[in-house]
């Protein structure tokens, strides 16, 4: 890259929101204290909700390192409430994490919707009484 390609790369400003700049980066330590401070764990930037960037920043880093994939960043966000369901352009991060083929993060999302469908139902039978 010549010195004018390098000047006009670094003008670039970076279109990601902190949290998917986190997801991009894998970095769960940034991800997880911007959730808790309060970031929304359903955030959608560039079509793409933060669990849908999640397994394909995932699937990509196994592709190029050849290391066994890693569904860190998938939990993380759904311990922190992003909704699995939440469709944007009409799919949804089960969509992505099926035709991506990322088993692991199928599960979690599984267990997550499973235990927050049995959660809200005990809360409701609470409020009954």
């Amino acid at each position: 890259m010549d010195a004018l390609n390098i000047v006009d790369a670094l003008k670039i400003e970076n279109f990601w929101t902190p949290a998917h700049q986190a997801v991009e980066l894998s970095d769960h330590a940034t991800l997880t204290r911007i959730l808790d401070e309060g970031a929304d764990a359903d955030e959608v930037c560039s079509q793409l909700t933060l669990l849908m960037h999640a397994i394909d920043t995932e699937v990509d880093v196994a592709n190029q390192s050849g290391e066994p994939i890693d569904s860190a960043l998938t939990a993380i966000l759904l311990a922190y409430g992003a909704d699995p369901h939440l469709a944007v352009n009409s799919e949804t991060a089960y969509d992505w994490a099926r035709r991506l083929r990322h088993g692991m993060a199928i599960r979690l999302m599984d267990r997550f919707s499973t235990r927050q469908t049995k959660l809200k139902a005990r809360f409701r039978r609470v409020r009954r009484r």
